[in-house]
Formats: C-alpha cells, structure tokens, sequence
C-alpha cells in the first residue's frame, strides 16, 4: 500500500551542539562518550524498519514519534531531563506514542517509508535537519502531522502531545491549538524594538531599498519566550551590536493586519505566517536582500544560539557553510581557543 513519502514531506530545519561518535552510548572497551545523554528506558528498541514501527504502533493505537539527537547537545539533554523527566509528560508519551531516536551522525540503517536504506546520518541529512532535538511526529499511514525543529519547553511540548495524542489535526492546526491552550503566564505586551520597520509593513519594498538582510520576529502578546527574548536576550549588548547589521521586522502570529510579503503580495499577518509554517512564537525568520528566506529558527533559544543565528546571516556565513550547526561549533572553539567561556545554556 502506499504510504505518504517521508523524505519529500519533511523539507525544513536546524541545530547547536557538535558531530559526536557514531555510536550511541560510548566509544567502546568500557568507555563512555562524555556527550552522550541516557535515553528513557521507554524509548522503543527499533530496527529502524519505519513501515514496521509506524504499523506496529498503530495496531496498539499508537502513533510514531522520532526523536532526532546528537551527543553534547544541551537541548537534547533539557527535553530528556525537564520533559521526560515529568511524570505526566513521560506518562502520555509512552501511552501514545512509540519514540524511535536516531543519531544524527549515526551509521545505523534506517528504512524509510518508501522502502529505501540509508544511514542515519544520510537519513537525516535528506530530511535537512540541522536542530537537535527535531522531533517528528507520524500519523498511522506514515504522515508527518507535526515536525519540531528544535527544543519546547515542558508547557508547550505538553500541549503537541495533547493536540496529535488527541488526534486533534481533525479540526485544526497546531498553531490555532497552541494558541488556545495558553498553560504559563505570560507578560500579554507585544514588545517593540526601537528602531524596526514600521507598520503596515512593506517588506518588498524595504527589500529592494535596503542591501542588508532582512529577519521578520513572529511573535504573539501572550507568550512568556517572547517575554525572555525581549527582556534578556536581545537586551545583550553583543546581541544587540549583532541586529544593527539586518533590517528588522515584527510580526503578530495571528493578527489580521494586511502586510507587503518581500515577494510584493499582500497579505494578512496571519495567513503569511500559516503559509511559511510558523507555528512558534518566537520564530525568526531571515531573508537576503533578494526577498528569499535562507535560515529561520523556530523553537526555544538561549542567547548564544539566538545570537549565532544572527551572525549566521549577517555575515553571510549561511552562503559557503550550509550546516548551521558546524558554524556554531567553529564558533564555540574559536571563542574557548582565545580563552572565553562558552555557556550554551546562559
């Protein structure tokens, strides 16, 4: 029977942490990789055979969730420490779902959906992802519902679980879900930055008008990462010397206010926001002077990788090293090597 074709449907991403060993739990003879972070007991022992897993889970009323990882990777040590070690989020995972994690850098075999084997490392890199965690989650036929670049907080991940658990895909989106499942205060002030574009906005003029690149925050009142963002983050002076170098745009997930697109359409905030696949607040998402988006983040960041992501395309950096994850390695030794300590997590 034919099955939904993992490798076309899944297309966007990104990452932090460094290429690990290909193997999973260590470097043999009784030692230990340093990086590596115990995965729950509960995670299902797969033999990588995706047609098996996504049948097998279905017939118990399951569905497949894949956890892309890496070793050394902060944020995949937060989703098993803060998430898995919940109660009830570790409860209503196994309940519904059978997670299968796959190395980012692995060697292991994986059959897709069509019947094709790859490495895990080739599996990956074919899906593009370039955050760890990515967290990808199946229907019973195979089809992605729902794909996490990157790592949620405890209250949001809770609320994914609930909406594909839930089966919920039935009568909206996952952005329309999020929003009404608001579960952590939050400040409910749209914060602006001094000096970004003002509205209505015109992106594709400001495009053919400005050489810089261009990032566009969607953001939303009630949401307690923008809250950080703001208050922190982009408070940093060296984050903040970073930004002078784009032009910078801000955007409410789900108002109605009609914008110029940097392709010339006008659109409402939201509708632009659902066609891109923003589903996140804070999301960031960078065009070059030419109006085509080259990078985006689009889950919870600390200054460092929010920082990275800045330079990444400010510089230019994006052009000639396409693994965003490989620039903010040669970052982080660069930074140690002239004696800065490196706090990924700060």
């Amino acid at each position: 029977m034919l099955r939904g074709f993992l490798l076309a449907i899944l297309s966007c991403g990104l990452l932090p942490a460094a290429p690990a060993a290909d193997s999973d739990a260590g470097l043999g003879a009784g030692l230990t990789n340093p990086g590596y972070h115990d995965q729950p007991g509960w995670f299902k022992s797969s033999f990588l055979d995706l047609r098996e897993d996504v049948d097998e889970a279905a017939a118990g009323g399951k569905r497949v969730l894949l956890y892309f990882y890496q070793d050394g990777c902060p944020y995949c040590a937060k989703l098993l420490r803060d998430n898995f070690a919940d109660r009830a989020i570790a409860e209503q995972t196994r309940a519904a779902f059978d997670v299968i994690a796959i190395n980012l850098w692995g060697d292991r075999e994986v059959t897709d959906l069509a019947g094709a084997a790859v490495t895990e490392k080739a599996f990956a890199a074919g899906l593009k992802v370039q955050f760890t965690p990515t967290l990808v989650f199946l229907d019973e036929q195979g089809r992605v519902l729902v794909r996490l670049n990157g790592y949620f907080p405890p209250h949001r991940f809770r609320v994914v679980l609930d909406y594909v658990a839930g089966r919920h895909e039935k009568t909206g989106s996952l952005t329309a879900y999020l929003a009404q499942s608001a579960v952590r205060a939050a400040s409910g002030e749209f914060h602006r930055i001094a000096d970004a574009l003002p509205s209505p906005l015109r992106l594709a003029d400001n495009r053919k008008a400005s050489p810089r690149p261009l990032v566009v925050l969607f953001e939303q009142a009630e949401c307690a990462a923008c809250d950080e963002l703001h208050a922190d983050i982009l408070r940093r002076r060296e984050v903040a010397t970073s930004l002078t170098n784009l032009d910078v745009a801000q955007v409410d997930l789900f108002a109605g206010e009609p914008l110029q697109t940097p392709d010339g359409r006008q659109l409402p905030a939201r509708d632009w926001a659902a066609e891109l696949g923003v589903q996140y607040a804070p999301s960031l998402v960078f065009f070059d002077p030419d109006g085509r988006e080259v990078f985006r983040t689009e889950a919870y960041l600390k200054s460092f990788h929010v920082h990275g992501a800045i330079d990444y395309v400010a510089t230019g950096a994006y052009r000639w090293q396409p693994n965003f994850q490989r620039f903010l390695q040669a970052r982080r030794e660069a930074l140690e090597a002239r004696g800065f300590e490196v706090d990924l997590m700060d």
